[in-house]
């Protein structure tokens, strides 16, 4: 039986400039034998515009809001479609080497494991590529290790949450991205590295594009900067001091979506509709 991983993209056209190739990067993907991705393009705004650079690509799942909802509803709603056991963020700008997965995923053989990720190098505009190196050794990030290290650092985060690939249900579980205008990812994460484990992997996987028009370089995105990552930061409070923590195996594959009907409440007749 086929396995199956989700690549989730928020997309907004108006900042689409360099989203063909990241399209090409996905459609290039060399996956392990008894793999296969589908790509879950979600696109933000009231006038959508990029289906037809989509149409007729396999593997291309595409829907969009048709209302301008911002960077964690778009997300949000494209993690309603996920069928894959795993779910991949990836955003419009950014590029996945042709071998992405193939390293990664053996992370999941481990059934505690709940997240993983590859080393990014930055795409700079004239197409040279810068390294970093890792703040975190390689191997398995024990629950808790990551967030130690974003406190004792002002509250940045020492694994770069754009690149992450992370097990379906758990980020269900967890209630997907974080309802915050920036840093959304960093809260999700936050709970979920808290939790269980993770591995962080030596291979570089991806590339972060860098350029003048990257969503967290905008006015918005430097002032609610601090309270995205505070968000984060408060929640991994509360769950040390509520105690929750993920027990056992995480291997469980995704149900079935369950079936939703029309929303009762807004009945013509008026009845009242939780009798």
């Amino acid at each position: 039986m086929t396995r199956l991983i989700s690549v989730i993209t928020p997309a907004y056209a108006p900042l689409a400039e360099y989203f063909s190739q990241t399209i090409d990067s996905v459609l290039s993907q060399r996956l392990p034998e008894g793999w296969d991705i589908e790509w879950l393009v979600q696109e933000d705004g009231e006038t959508p515009r990029l289906e037809a650079q989509l149409a007729g690509k396999r593997r291309v799942r595409y829907s969009a809001n048709r209302a301008h909802t911002g960077i964690a509803a778009t997300r949000n709603l494209a993690l309603t479609r996920a069928r894959g056991e795993f779910v991949q963020i990836l955003d419009h700008d950014d590029v996945l080497l042709p071998d992405a997965f193939t390293k990664v995923l053996t992370a999941f053989e481990d059934d505690t494991v709940g997240w993983a990720v590859g080393q990014a190098d930055d795409l700079l505009p004239d197409g040279t590529r810068r390294q970093y190196e890792s703040a975190l050794p390689f191997g398995k990030v024990r629950a808790g290790v990551v967030n130690d290290w974003a406190i004792e650092h002002g509250g940045n985060w020492p694994i770069h949450c754009a690149g992450l690939l992370m097990r379906t249900q758990l980020v269900r579980a967890f209630g997907g991205w974080g309802g915050s205008p920036v840093d959304d990812d960093i809260i999700m994460f936050s709970a979920i590295s808290e939790c269980v484990d993770g591995v962080n992997f030596p291979e570089t996987t991806w590339l972060y594009r860098v350029h003048d028009r990257q969503t967290h370089k905008s006015a918005q995105w430097r002032e609610r900067s601090r309270d995205g990552r505070q968000i984060a930061l408060q929640r991994v409070e509360a769950i040390r001091a509520v105690g929750i923590s993920v027990a056992g195996s995480l291997s469980a594959v995704p149900a079935e979506s369950v079936t939703v009907g029309p929303a009762a409440k807004d009945d013509a007749d008026g009845a009242a509709w939780w009798k």
